[in-house]
């Protein structure tokens, strides 16, 4: 195969980069994002998590995050390396989307993400 065409595997997001690319998807910024948990989770403690200087940050503020992009908790929560319930087990029910009775991993959701994120531009 040519150089040139060959395509290079995905390279999956890190916590910090998925959950800065979930906020500009949703058009928020880190303060409206302070505001919609109820300042649970501050603006600079959101900046330092998408900048990678937090890498492993509580629950709790996984949760409101979660909560407030209406995305799939138990995929930060093994995103940020804490150990998950099975499926079997589960105590809450998923985050409403589209997407979430799909069960895509990380590099499938930041894929969507990517491709929703080119047809927007396209408008």
């Amino acid at each position: 195969m040519n150089q040139d065409t060959e395509q290079k595997p995905a390279t999956l997001p890190n916590l910090g980069q998925y959950l800065a690319s979930i906020r500009e998807d949703r058009g928020m910024k880190l303060r409206e994002v302070e505001a919609a948990t109820k300042r649970e989770v501050s603006n600079a403690y959101l900046s330092q998590i998408e900048n990678g200087k937090i890498k492993k940050p509580s629950p709790n503020v996984l949760h409101s995050l979660a909560v407030v992009y209406k995305i799939n908790y138990e995929q930060l929560m093994v995103m940020a390396g804490y150990a998950v319930m099975s499926k079997t087990q589960k105590a809450h029910p998923p985050a409403h989307n589209s997407f979430t009775e799909l069960n895509l991993t990380p590099e499938e959701d930041a894929k969507l993400l990517e491709y929703l994120r080119f047809l927007r531009s396209t408008k």
